[in-house]
């Protein structure tokens, strides 16, 4: 499935001149546990502000298994989208896209089902090889396989590890790694990942005082 859909990924933009909305994506679950956590966060574009939230709790039907994450996280973020009353004109997410050995990673997977611009965001690597880049903020890198651009190696915070950035679907490379490092003005992470990681935690950390029983008292 994904070498015949990496075909409908688009390298190319196709966002509006000015950015209004855009939207992180995450999952989150507890190790040993069949349950996932999946939001999407939408942000003003221009105040990096909330505007909403749509988030859903599945149980996963698919291993983990590095190189199938969509398998296992596309169906809890499609029902998260599908909450939204808004429609994001960008979406973000905690993967990688074009930069995975199959090229059509959880970005790209997302993107092309939803038909919304994405792009991954990673925070380690899944397959490539490059250098270091620079110490400074918005020092980069290719990210390259088998002689194959896949990627960027992005440092957003002087001194701090860098994440990696690669197409999802409907932006090119160089828009991606701008955009990424547009929305990180203070964190390794871009804000929308980073409010999208802090949401998927606090779902996942509520449905487990929910379920913890009330402790027994003999003074009740």
């Amino acid at each position: 499935m994904q070498e015949r859909l990496r075909s409908e990924v688009i390298e190319s933009d196709a966002l509006p001149e000015t950015l209004r909305l855009v939207a992180g994506a995450d999952v989150s679950f507890d190790r040993g546990s069949p349950t996932l956590y999946a939001a999407v966060v939408v942000l003003d574009a221009a105040t990096l502000e909330v505007v909403e939230v749509g988030a859903a709790q599945a149980r996963a039907t698919f291993p983990y298994l590095p190189g199938y994450l969509s398998f296992r996280e596309l169906p809890p973020l499609l029902a998260a989208f599908a909450k939204l009353r808004t429609r994001p004109e960008l979406l973000l997410c905690d993967g990688h896209g074009r930069a995975h050995p199959r090229r059509f990673g959880l970005a790209s997977h997302v993107g092309v089902a939803l038909g919304v611009p994405s792009i991954g965001c990673a925070k380690s690597r899944l397959v490539g090889e490059h250098r270091a880049p620079g110490p400074r903020r918005g020092a980069h890198v290719a990210l390259r396989d088998g002689g194959e651009v896949i990627g960027e190696v992005l440092r957003t915070r002087a001194g701090v590890a860098p994440v990696y950035v690669s197409v999802g679907h409907r932006v090119c490379l160089g828009t991606a790694r701008r955009l990424v490092l547009h929305f990180t003005p203070r964190y390794r992470l871009p804000e929308p990942l980073r409010v999208a990681h802090a949401e998927v935690n606090r779902l996942r950390r509520a449905s487990a005082n929910a379920e913890r029983p009330e402790p027994s008292s003999i003074f009740r």
